[in-house]
C-alpha cells in the first residue's frame, strides 16, 4: 500500500508484447487497490494510441516489440507533450542496457527489468517492483506540491578537517541522467577516487559504468571484490551487492556483499557511506542526490557530525526529491545546489580543504 493516500487511483496502462507478461503486470499493479491499469497494449503503436485516448498518469514500456519498438515510441510520446510518466522494461543484455540508458535519457522516469535466468528474479519480484517505483514517483509527486518542513540544523562538533581524500555519491530514480551530468564535469587529472551507489539491479550497473566512462575524463568502472582503490577512479557498487571499503594488506579494497537489505536497498548507500567514514573520517565529500525513499539521509548526517562536508541535490533539478529531501530535513546537509553546482562546489571544498 501506498505511505500517501492519492485522491484518486493512479491510472496505468501497460504496454508488452507478452500476453503472459502482460496479465501478470495488470494483476500485480491492481492488488493494492492505489493503481488501476485502464488499458493494455503489445506494440509501440498501440501504446501511442491508448496514450492519446486514456491520457494516463503512467504507462510501462516494453523495450523489444514487433512493429514498433518501445524506443520509437517513447520518442514519439515525447514529442507529443502529453506529460505521462514512463517506466522501462528491459532485459539484461548488453543491447537491452544500452537501451535502457538511451530510454532514460530519452525522459523514461526509471526501469525495471523483464524476467530472465542471468537476473534471478521471478515475474511476481518484477512486477512488485514495478509497483513500488510507481507508487513512490507519485507520493514524490504529493510531496513535492505540499508546504515544505523547516530544516533542521543539528548540534555538529567542531572537529579539525582533514584534506578531502574521497568522494561518496548516492542516487536512485532519476540517477542514470544526474550522474552523466555530473561525470561529465570533472576535469582530467581529478585525483579523488569516487564511490558511487546508484539503485540497480543486478547486471545492469556494469553496462551503466561503462557507459559513464565512455565520456567521462575519468576512469569510471563497476566495482570489483578485492580489487585495491586506485587515485581519480570512479567506483560504481554492483548491483544486488552492499559496496564497502576495507584495509586490507597495507591497502584499501572494495569489498562486496550480499548481507540484508538497508533502507530496502542491496546497495544501500548508508552501508558505503558508513565504511567510507570508518577509514577516511572526516577526509570526504559526501553527496545525496535525486531518488525515492531516505537511504543515505542518516549515513550523511554521520558524515557532517564528524566534519565531512555534505552536498544534497535540490528539488528543481531532482527528478524525485525524495532521499536528497530527506537529508536535508534531518540536518545532514551544509549545501543544497543545482545538479550542474555539483562538481564546482565538489572541486571548490577540495581547494579549500587542501589535498
Amino acid at each position: 500500500m501506498a505511505e500517501i493516500e492519492f485522491s484518486r487511483k493512479i491510472r496505468a496502462v501497460v504496454i508488452d508484447d507478452s500476453s503472459l507478461v502482460r496479465n501478470i503486470i495488470i494483476d500485480l499493479l491492481q492488488s493494492g487497490g492505489d493503481i488501476e491499469v485502464i488499458a493494455s497494449g503489445k506494440t509501440g503503436i498501440e501504446c501511442l494510441e491508448l496514450a492519446e485516448k486514456y491520457k494516463p498518469d503512467v504507462i510501462t514500456l516494453d523495450i523489444e516489440m514487433p512493429i514498433m519498438d518501445g524506443l520509437t515510441a517513447l520518442e514519439k510520446l515525447k514529442q507529443k507533450n502529453l506529460n505521462i510518466a514512463v517506466i522501462m522494461l528491459s532485459v539484461l543484455t548488453q543491447h537491452g542496457a544500452n537501451a535502457t540508458f538511451k530510454a532514460l535519457e530519452l525522459g523514461a522516469i526509471d526501469f525495471v527489468p523483464k524476467p530472465s535466468s542471468a537476473m534471478k528474479m521471478d515475474l511476481s519480484e518484477i512486477g512488485n517492483l514495478l509497483k513500488a517505483k510507481i507508487l513512490g514517483y507519485f507520493e514524490a509527486e504529493v510531496i513535492r506540491k505540499t508546504p515544505k518542513q523547516k530544516i533542521k540544523v543539528g548540534f555538529f562538533p567542531d572537529v579539525k578537517k582533514l584534506p578531502i581524500k574521497a568522494i561518496a555519491i548516492g542516487t536512485s530514480t532519476g540517477g542514470p541522467n544526474a550522474l552523466h551530468s555530473v561525470f561529465k564535469n570533472f576535469p582530467e587529472d581529478f585525483s579523488v577516487p569516487i564511490f558511487v551507489v546508484q539503485h540497480m539491479p543486478q547486471g545492469f550497473t556494469k553496462a551503466f559504468a561503462e557507459r559513464l566512462d565512455e565520456f567521462s575524463k575519468i576512469k569510471v568502472k563497476e566495482a570489483v571484490h578485492g580489487e585495491i582503490i586506485e587515485a581519480g577512479v570512479a567506483y560504481i557498487a554492483p548491483g544486488n551487492f552492499h559496496m564497502k571499503l576495507v584495509r586490507k594488506e597495507n591497502s584499501l579494497r572494495i569489498e562486496t556483499d550480499q548481507e540484508t537489505l538497508v533502507n530496502g536497498h542491496r546497495p544501500s548507500v548508508d552501508v558505503t557511506f558508513d565504511s567510507l567514514r570508518a577509514l577516511y573520517g572526516n577526509a570526504i565529500v559526501g553527496v545525496i542526490m535525486t531518488g525515492m525513499g531516505r537511504d543515505g539521509a542518516d549515513s550523511m548526517k554521520r558524515l557532517k557530525e564528524a566534519g565531512c562536508t555534505t552536498i544534497a541535490q535540490d528539488e528543481k533539478t531532482s527528478v524525485i526529491y525524495g532521499m536528497n529531501r530527506q537529508a536535508i530535513e534531518t540536518g545532514g546537509i551544509d549545501y543544497v545546489v543545482p545538479l550542474n553546482d555539483i562538481v564546482p562546489n565538489i572541486l571548490r571544498i577540495i581547494k579549500e580543504r587542501g589535498i
